[in-house]
């Protein structure tokens, strides 16, 4: 299956926020849309991602403050991301083998959709 199929069996909405928004707004994007990740735009292109496991590891062990700290500062911003044309069992395989939970899809550079390890896993 490729991953164009199963966003169209989604039809999830790709939450973004850009990397000068502070970390607290972040959080709350996050808990009122109740999800695990934001992708983070800047001018019309995916520059980070930012993830629970960012705040964790990035502003609770650190001691950082959130109303303080923006998301640039915490965001992942080595992206790996795939195309709506590429296999759902390949977009596994990288999520896999670099230890990550949530892949981004863009088509021409645009965001089109999000993938999480559950939606791939629940197909396979």
């Amino acid at each position: 299956m490729k991953v164009k199929k199963l966003l169209e069996n989604l039809k999830r909405e790709v939450v973004t926020i850009s990397p000068d928004a502070t970390v607290y707004d972040a959080l709350q994007l996050i808990a009122n849309k109740e999800i695990d990740v934001l992708v983070v735009v800047e001018k019309e292109r995916v520059v980070g991602i930012l993830s629970k496991r960012n705040f964790t590891r990035k502003m609770i062990l650190k001691k950082k403050k959130s109303k303080k700290t923006l998301v640039r500062d915490i965001m992942t911003s080595k992206v790996i991301q795939t195309t709506p044309n590429q296999k759902v069992d390949k977009c596994l395989s990288l999520m896999t083998k670099n230890r990550f939970r949530h892949i981004p899809v863009l088509k021409k550079d645009r965001i089109v959709g999000i993938l999480s390890i559950e939606d791939i896993k629940s197909i396979l």
